[in-house]
């Protein structure tokens, strides 16, 4: 994968880093945080007289100096930059490279393309996918490994040198998502087999002869996750790429391999709604003219803090009126990236846990679970969940095949998603076989079913190993077989901000993806047998 990185060296990144770290822990006061209008002086780090040099110790007194706002140097700063630039020729050299890079990411090159697959630049796939992590730790530092990567080449500062690297294959540069060689291919636009509202469907396709008919089978997982490994697994059926924005109003992009019908698909009633004022209405009264969002991005498990949340208050007061297009971007950048809503005047705050239940298709209070779940608890437990109206949305095929009912055996269950698609698209479970680790999402589930006055029987694993052939066996024919087999595994080493653990499949979470694997395999070879005998 081709990506750019700066030349300048260790300790202007380190430098950068630290004011960075400190404007978000609120230790440089809101003016001087927003130093692009204010016409203030501020520090910055310039680089060693060599290119790339410098120790990246702690001691920089004599490699920093003051810059006016209007970016004019004394002749000692003239001469210390000029020092540290690369000839011109090597310059121009890297920015043509750079231009055409560019070009392949360029919405030009995509814009024609629905149909056909196309492989994502594993950086970009690490800054926009990084989003659905729970890791934003993690996610800050990947916003220090992009900082010299500009919205187009010519906005590149003029004083650094870029060189094009391969971040798989450089050891000071390893890639931070993605460990296995298998490429990441996803489509464009998001939009599975079809969508409501969009044009491009599909409504029949070929499946390999091993994944025809029943009992079905439905896998999700992160978009990072090398899906030619789980195809290859799970009877090579392509995955189907959906993003959740086509169905709702927040975007979770994800993969699914499954079996299932395609044709006849339908949205749950009444219909999810499309755009943020819908879901949340209250939030129009104080929306922005100059926020132009209508869309939230993934829901992940941490908030903006409070810190966060007054510099952008005090920064939009002390405009008096109409921001300077610096903070209107610097405060648009961070409400999509922490999922803000206005709800007064300059007040941006993080969504409620009632308000990411609607966003993700449950009712309100689903994960109270009866009391006792902490706020945490509640958000962990949603960000790990089904979309529940794009889950419903695949699995709506089901109701004219099972009108008296449906056995579900329900693998990594969470909090209810899939049994909560199955309630709302008003299809009986006459039973299901739920395995899931969590006393949180536990607790949640068993609330659910007495809520909602479900009449099948609800039988609960912990852990997926338990879940012998024989007992499958046991089971299968207490109930007479499973009509479909529904998870997703963890997906915490797959995740774009982990950089901590990112052993794909071999991880020690998403290696329970084999444990749905051996599962499907016994039902379906079990089911085969019943129907001989």
């Amino acid at each position: 994968m081709i990506g750019r990185r700066c030349l300048g060296g260790r300790r202007k990144k380190q430098n950068k880093r630290r004011l960075h770290k400190r404007q978000r822990r609120g230790k440089i006061n809101s003016e001087d945080g927003f130093h692009h209008y204010n016409n203030r002086k501020f520090e910055t780090a310039v680089e060693d007289e060599k290119c790339g040099g410098g120790s990246g110790g702690d001691d920089d007194d004599d490699h920093r100096f003051v810059v006016e706002r209007d970016g004019s140097l004394t002749k000692d700063e003239e001469e210390k930059t000029a020092s540290v630039s690369g000839s011109e020729e090597s310059r121009t050299s890297a920015r043509v490279e750079a231009e055409r890079v560019w070009q392949l990411f360029c919405h030009k090159e995509f814009s024609s393309v629905k149909e056909n697959s196309l492989p994502l630049p594993r950086h970009l796939a690490t800054t926009t996918m990084a989003k659905d992590s729970a890791d934003w730790n993690a996610v800050d530092d990947l916003d220090f490994e992009i900082l010299n990567f500009h919205s187009s080449p010519s906005n590149a500062d003029d004083d650094m040198d870029f060189e094009i690297v391969n971040f798989h294959s450089s050891p000071s540069s390893p890639s931070p998502v993605v460990t296995n060689d298998e490429p990441l291919r996803l489509p464009i636009p998001m939009s599975g087999l079809g969508v409501p509202n969009e044009q491009l469907f599909v409504t029949q396709r070929s499946l390999p002869e091993l994944a025809r008919g029943p009992p079905y089978f439905y896998y999700e997982n992160v978009v990072l996750a090398p899906w030619e490994t789980i195809s290859r697994h799970l009877y090579d059926v392509a995955p189907e790429f959906v993003d959740s924005s086509f169905i709702c109003a927040a975007a979770r992009e994800r993969g699914y391999v499954h079996n299932l019908p395609i044709s006849n698909r339908y949205l749950i009633q009444p219909p999810p709604k499309h755009t943020i004022q819908e879901v949340l209405p209250l939030t129009k009264n104080w929306w922005p003219t100059w926020d132009t969002r209508t869309k939230l991005n993934c829901i992940f498990t941490v908030n903006a803090s409070s810190q966060l949340t007054n510099r952008i208050r005090s920064a939009l007061e002390a405009s008096r009126g109409e921001p300077p297009e610096e903070i209107k971007r610097y405060v648009i950048e961070q409400c999509e990236k922490w999922n803000l809503i206005w709800v007064g005047q300059n007040k941006a705050v993080p969504l409620e846990v009632n308000e990411i239940e609607t966003l993700m298709g449950f009712p309100i209070y689903h994960t109270r679970g009866g009391g006792g779940i902490s706020r945490a608890e509640r958000l962990k437990s949603l960000s790990n969940s089904f979309q529940v109206d794009t889950l419903a949305y695949h699995l709506s095929v089901l109701k004219p095949l099972f009108p008296d009912g449906i056995n579900v055996l329900s693998l990594f269950t969470g909090i209810g998603g899939g049994e909560m698609a199955l309630h709302r698209l008003q299809i009986p479970m006459k039973t299901v076989v739920s395995v899931e680790f969590s006393q949180v999402n536990k607790y949640i589930l068993r609330d659910f079913w007495e809520r909602t006055n479900q009449k099948g029987v609800l039988i609960e694993f912990e852990d997926v190993q338990d879940l012998t052939k024989d007992i499958i066996v046991e089971l299968m024919k207490q109930f007479g077989g499973f009509d479909i087999v529904i998870g997703g595994s963890p997906c915490n080493n797959l995740a774009g901000g982990n950089r901590v653990t990112p052993n794909c499949l071999e991880g020690e979470q998403s290696l329970m993806f084999y444990e749905y694997c051996r599962v499907l395999n016994v039902v379906r070879q079990t089911a085969k047998e019943m129907r001989r005998s």
